[in-house]
């Protein structure tokens, strides 16, 4: 199996990548996961539309530190002429390749004709690639899913279309816009976008381990994994899969570490809070906070806990009370 891939001219370890994901993979969050060795990493969404007209809020998604690359900014939109625009302003930030999210499956973003909702359109589809093609010195990739729903299924022929559009690479996401995130995720799918097109595909669904990671691998042929859900709580994950890939030994964390580890990341957290008041910050870390304690004895309590986080004093007793709960 190669151990390395291409975007473009950049060559990248072929282990697993960080799949983006709006609320959940901010700074903190990725580079958690890039010390834990994801070979990638992509921004949250970022709506195009809003870099346009000078949302704040939007910019601030478009900074990328060293610790994070290689990293690809991912935009969001319906109108070609708004996402050649966006691209151009995301530029000097100096994103490795720009993703283009046609498989968001939440409502807002769909009733904006943004997201899977251009999976229904894919002549507008590729016009929005060839648009922020047209502009960008950087490598454009596409994100989407099998389809819309189980009667349109047509991830294959959109893949064809974005290649022909001229994107780098795709990544495809094994679920239709209507299964959201439940069901299992179809890899034959993905095979089936890998052998159609030329360009790189990255394959992204139900990956939570090494064992699943190789088996995406085996029966797809993708080029890189995108491990998504499977690392909430669990940036462990890209660790495993970085020592299977290279033949090496593995030893799973223990209790002590996770929590040694949640804590960094709430750490994490409050350090890059770009202003916000501590007490505002800790919010963000809740549900990460709940996610490391998944499975563990007395989860439901410990769980009710996180949700109500104060401070990082809290977090440090709450943490101090699993490890006392479920001793080794």
């Amino acid at each position: 199996m190669p151990t390395e891939f291409s975007i473009g001219s950049l060559t990248l370890p072929r282990t697993a990548g960080l799949a983006p994901m709006a609320g959940v993979a901010d700074r903190a969050y990725r580079i958690l996961c890039k010390e834990h060795h994801a070979s990638l990493l992509v921004s949250e969404m970022i709506s195009a539309k809003g870099l346009c007209y000078g949302d704040p809020k939007t910019a601030q998604f478009c900074t990328i530190t060293d610790a994070e690359r290689p990293m690809g900014l991912q935009l969001f939109g319906s109108e070609p002429e708004f996402m050649a625009k966006a691209v151009q302003i995301v530029l000097p930030y100096q994103p490795d390749w720009i993703d283009i999210n046609m498989g968001c499956p939440v409502h807002k973003v769909i009733a904006t004709g943004a997201g899977s909702a251009l999976m229904q359109k894919p002549d507008l589809a590729a016009d929005i690639v060839r648009a922020a093609v047209s502009v960008s010195p950087v490598p454009i990739t596409v994100k989407f899913r099998a389809g819309w729903d189980e009667s349109n299924r047509n991830a294959v022929t959109f893949a064809r279309k974005m290649e022909q559009a001229g994107a780098a690479a795709v990544a495809v996401h094994g679920r239709t816009k209507t299964q959201l995130y439940a069901g299992k995720a179809d890899w034959d799918i993905i095979r089936q976008v890998k052998q159609t097109v030329s360009i790189p595909v990255i394959g992204n669904g139900d990956v939570t381990n090494a064992e699943s990671c190789f088996q995406m691998y085996e029966q797809t042929g993708c080029d890189l994994v995108m491990v998504g859900r499977g690392s909430y709580g669990n940036p462990f994950v890209f660790s495993e899969i970085a020592a299977a890939m290279a033949g090496k030994p593995y030893q799973p964390p223990t209790l002590a570490e996770k929590m040694d580890t949640m804590l960094y990341h709430i750490r994490l957290i409050l350090k890059l809070a770009d202003g916000k008041p501590p007490e505002l910050a800790i919010r963000e870390a809740r549900k990460h906070a709940a996610w490391y304690i998944s499975g563990l004895h007395g989860a439901a309590a410990f769980r009710a806990r996180c949700y109500q986080l104060q401070s990082y004093a809290e977090a440090e007793q709450l943490a101090a009370d699993v490890k006392e709960a479920n001793p080794s």
